[in-house]
C-alpha cells in the first residue's frame, strides 16, 4: 500500500474482514493443493528457444529459464544409451534437479553410467552442492558438464561451489561452436521436420574464449 495512502478504519471493513479472511484462508489452501513447479520435458523443443536461451552472451537478461540437454550412456548387463531435455524457470525445483529426481533417480551398482548435460547456464551453488554429494555418493556415474554460459561465477561463493564439483570428479566445460552444432542437431526440432545448417551467431567463438578463460580463472 502506498504511503500517502490512508488505511480503512476498523469500523468501515468490520462486517467484511471475516469474509475476505476466509476468501485468503480458501487461496492459500489452493495454492497449497499445487504442485510446487512444473518441469518441462521431452526429447526436442522449439528452435526459438535455442536461439535465444543457448546464445553465449556476457550479459544473460531476460534468461531466467535453465534448459538442460542429457546423454545417458549406461555400461553394464543393461547396456543402452537414451536422452533428452529438461527445461525450468528459476522458480523452485531446477532442471539439475529433476534429473536426479525424475530421469536417474537411482544408479544401479551393478552399471556405469557415462552422463552428458549440454545446460543453458552453469548450476547454481544449491545445484552444483547437490551434484557434488550425489557424484561422491555414486562412484558409477560419470557427468560432464557443458554450459553456454557462466552463472554469477564473479561471487565466491559460486566460485567455491564450482570448485567442489570438479574436486567431487564432475568434468565442467565451456561449449565449443561445435557443441552448440550438436544440440542444434539433436535437440532443436526443426521448422516442418525439415533438417537446417545450424547458423552460429557473430560473437559465438568470441564468446566462447571469454567464458573458458573466467572458468579456468575460477577453477584454477
Amino acid at each position: 500500500m502506498a504511503e500517502n495512502q490512508e488505511e480503512p478504519s476498523d469500523t468501515q471493513t468490520g462486517e467484511e474482514q471475516p469474509e475476505n479472511a476466509e476468501e485468503s484462508e480458501e487461496k492459500k489452501k489452493e495454492l497449497e493443493k499445487l504442485p510446487p513447479f512444473e518441469i518441462v520435458g521431452g526429447e526436442r523443443f522449439p528452435a526459438f528457444f535455442f536461439k535465444f536461451q543457448f546464445r553465449n552472451v556476457e550479459y544473460s537478461s531476460g534468461r531466467n529459464k535453465t534448459f538442460l540437454c542429457y546423454v545417458v550412456e549406461t555400461q553394464g548387463k543393461e547396456s543402452g544409451s537414451f536422452r533428452g531435455y529438461l527445461e525450468d524457470e528459476h522458480a523452485a525445483a531446477h532442471a539439475e534437479d529433476a534429473f536426479f529426481n525424475n530421469i536417474l533417480p537411482t544408479c544401479d551398482p551393478n552399471l556405469r553410467y557415462n552422463v552428458t548435460w549440454y545446460v543453458s547456464s552453469s548450476p547454481c551453488v544449491p545445484c552444483a552442492d547437490r551434484i557434488a554429494q550425489i557424484l561422491q555418493k555414486n562412484k558409477n556415474l560419470r557427468l560432464s558438464i557443458l554450459v553456454s554460459r557462466l552463472f554469477m561465477w564473479e561471487e565466491p561463493e559460486m566460485q567455491a561451489a564450482l570448485k567442489k564439483l570438479k574436486a567431487s570428479g564432475c568434468k565442467l566445460k565451456i561449449m565449443k561452436p561445435q557443441d552448440f552444432e550438436y544440440i542444434w542437431q539433436n535437440f532443436a526440432e526443426q521448422e516442418e521436420g525439415e533438417a537446417k545448417a545450424f547458423e552460429p551467431w557473430e560473437d559465438i567463438q568470441e564468446n566462447f574464449l571469454y567464458y573458458e578463460e573466467k572458468l579456468s580463472e575460477v577453477l584454477h
